[in-house]
């Protein structure tokens, strides 16, 4: 599963990650409510634990901003508020699961394996296309005008983060965090390399460039007008 580990504490985020990483699991981690919100709106979770008192921005306004949106994603209330009142008000805002602080890894894993089994809406889809480009998110396959691209798990996550973002500039940054997980070195050359890759293989073969470079701010993918 694809996690989002909203977490300032940095005792607990590094016992959570530690604990969901050696099970397999992908985990993104913020410390900020903004920056948690910013990329809940820009990339795609399977769950999403969120702690409720977050500098910048609090875990219960940030939910309330997110279901605003119509995303559904499961989130669960990972928090040391535990009177009766806040575990309603969680709920209330959207939230799908609230557990308080302490807890037992076990416990919380369990919680996230149950809300990871919640069968999608009908508005989720799991295809994204761009002009004849498409990404089946289930199977993890990518095609353009019905010819199979392979991809390399990087470069499939790269092309996910773009098409999400369709039209959108997806600066260097966003990249680096979303599809590595964290901050590289600033003169870091890895997302060039990855998108000269990917360029080659969705763009070079064809009629029609998709993927585009934005000078000094990022890069997009858009259909042709």
């Amino acid at each position: 599963m694809k996690l989002l580990l909203c977490e300032d504490d940095q005792t607990t985020l590094e016992f959570i990650l530690k604990g969901l990483t050696e099970i397999g699991h992908t985990v993104e981690t913020v410390t900020d409510g903004r920056e948690a919100l910013s990329h809940c709106l820009y990339s795609q979770y399977d769950v999403i634990i969120l702690d409720r008192m977050l500098p910048g921005m609090d875990g219960l306004s940030v939910l309330k901003s997110l279901r605003a949106t119509n995303n559904t994603t499961p989130v669960i209330f990972l928090t040391a508020m535990a009177d009766v009142e806040d575990r309603v008000e969680g709920l209330l805002a959207g939230g799908d699961d609230y557990l308080v602080k302490p807890f037992q890894f076990s416990e919380l894993m369990a919680r996230i394996t149950a809300l990871s089994r919640r069968p999608p809406t009908a508005e989720e889809s799991h295809f994204l296309q761009v002009h004849d480009l498409q990404l089946d998110l289930l199977s993890r396959v990518a095609s353009r005008a019905e010819q199979p691209i392979a991809l390399l798990p990087k470069e499939f996550s790269l092309l996910e983060l773009l098409m999400r973002n369709q039209s959108r500039i997806v600066t260097k940054t966003m990249i680096l965090e979303q599809v590595w997980g964290f901050n590289f070195n600033p003169k870091t050359t890895v997302v060039e390399t990855h998108i000269s890759r990917l360029r080659s293989k969705i763009d070079r073969p064809f009629d029609v460039a998709l993927l585009h470079t934005c000078r000094n701010s990022g890069y997009s993918i858009r259909a042709p007008h």
